[in-house]
């Protein structure tokens, strides 16, 4: 599109296994398509380097009352540099910071795709997709999620992202909260007031559905039986994410002002077994991208994300329902314009060459956090994510001395990544 950037990463290798991917409480899940996340930059914002994003990141933050932003600037033991970016809260080495808490709206979007074709799997197989499809969040989701706990929409207003939980990491308890603000409280554990740092979402509002149709040429629904053996529970829908993205900003977001959502507000639009592909979504080498954080065409200081709660589990056990959110919640919270830089690294993740931004979830996309059981009987998955000091520093002052929020990263990303 001329009028945004997206950067698009490396993605996950397709895992075909014969093995049922229908998704229920407890059942197995196995990978079956490709799995990616991305960020979309206005082009007022450059690449992530030492020179140009530190005057970026203060023009955004103060050109954004609304949206509570502290400043940091860190010497990188990595390769030397320093580095200033913006992340949403107050700063964690201030002791005397406090709670923030950001509204948030959560938008649930219903697709309806109009395609009856063939598909071309990455392996070259053609198969038939299904056609004249309605996705809806807000529809019971019987045939993946059983008889009951079979509302997405409700089931993520339930979550631990949107609700309180207790998280323990490795024996340390860092609160009773929800799971982006346990993540920021692990990540700076040895320097916040813990009594009293949070960044937390809310109030939050639930919107009406807003339906877009998608033309034939730029979506289709894959039928249950489009991968060959197993079919799995229910169809799964793909779109062009510049045909997305143009109509979020174009019509969605302009429609949403008059209803409160701004830059001040964190805007997420809910999807449900709806993903996205890179160009023709009749190849499906282009997809899958299961979500993303933005900027605003028109407003380049509006975040929003765009985010599949997936029950199909297609996209692997790391794929699930919450897991999608996780990822990009966590992204938003730590690099809400995409550019925050940091010295490079990469092979790890989805992230197969270099990357120089500090996107939390991208080094660890397709690793599972603990599973969180909330009071509704559901179990929700998380992704685990990357701490700060595992872009910068190789002293962690993250809990227990880790480098990601499940100990998986237990040293920092190691030398620039060449």
């Amino acid at each position: 599109m001329k009028s945004e950037k997206f950067l698009f990463l490396s993605v996950v290798v397709i895992v075909c296994v014969a093995l049922a991917a229908t998704f229920a409480q407890g059942q197995a899940v196995v990978q079956r398509l490709p799995a990616r996340h991305t960020v979309k930059r206005a082009p007022s914002q450059t690449s992530p380097t030492t020179s140009t994003a530190a005057g970026t990141a203060t023009a955004a933050a103060s050109a954004i009352p609304g949206l509570p932003l502290w400043t940091f600037n860190v010497e990188s033991n990595r390769d030397g540099n320093e580095y200033t970016g913006v992340m949403v809260g107050t700063s964690p080495f201030n002791r005397g910071s406090g709670q923030t808490s950001v509204a948030t709206q959560i938008v649930p979007i219903v697709i309806r795709t109009h395609t009856v074709g063939t598909v071309v799997s990455a392996t070259g197989i053609i198969t038939t997709a299904r056609g004249n499809t309605t996705f809806d969040p807000t529809r019971a989701d019987r045939a993946c999620l059983g008889s009951r706990n079979n509302n997405p929409l409700r089931l993520f207003s339930q979550s631990p992202l949107l609700q309180t939980a207790d998280f323990n990491y490795g024996g340390t308890d860092v609160g009773t909260t929800q799971a982006t603000d346990a993540f920021q409280r692990a990540g700076f554990w040895k320097v916040i007031d813990r009594a009293n740092y949070h960044v937390t979402l809310g109030p939050i509002t639930s919107f009406e559905p807003i339906v877009i149709d998608i033309p034939a040429a730029s979506g289709l629904a894959l039928a249950t039986t489009a991968l060959g053996p197993p079919s799995f529970c229910a169809p799964m829908g793909i779109i062009d994410i510049n045909l997305f993205d143009l109509l979020l900003n174009n019509n969605v977001l302009p429609a949403l002002a008059a209803r409160g959502v701004n830059h001040g507000t964190f805007p997420i639009f809910f999807l449900h077994n709806l993903v996205m592909s890179i160009g023709d979504p009749t190849n499906l080498a282009n997809c899958c991208v299961l979500g993303y954080h933005g900027t605003g065409n028109a407003d380049p200081t509006q975040t929003y994300s765009p985010l599949d709660f997936d029950s199909t589990g297609l996209f692997g056990v790391s794929g699930l329902d919450t897991a999608v959110a996780s990822h990009e919640i966590g992204e938003w919270m730590n690099d809400p314009f995409g550019n925050n830089p940091t010295p490079p690294w990469g092979h790890t993740g989805q992230v197969g060459a270099c990357q120089n931004n500090l996107e939390v979830g991208d080094p660890l996309t397709g690793t599972e956090a603990p599973r969180i059981a909330m009071p509704n009987g559901f179990t929700y998955h998380l992704q685990e994510l990357a701490f700060f000091s595992w872009f910068y520093n190789s002293r962690s002052v993250g809990v227990n001395g880790w480098f990601s929020d499940n100990g998986t990263f237990l040293t920092d990303a190691g030398p620039p990544c060449q």
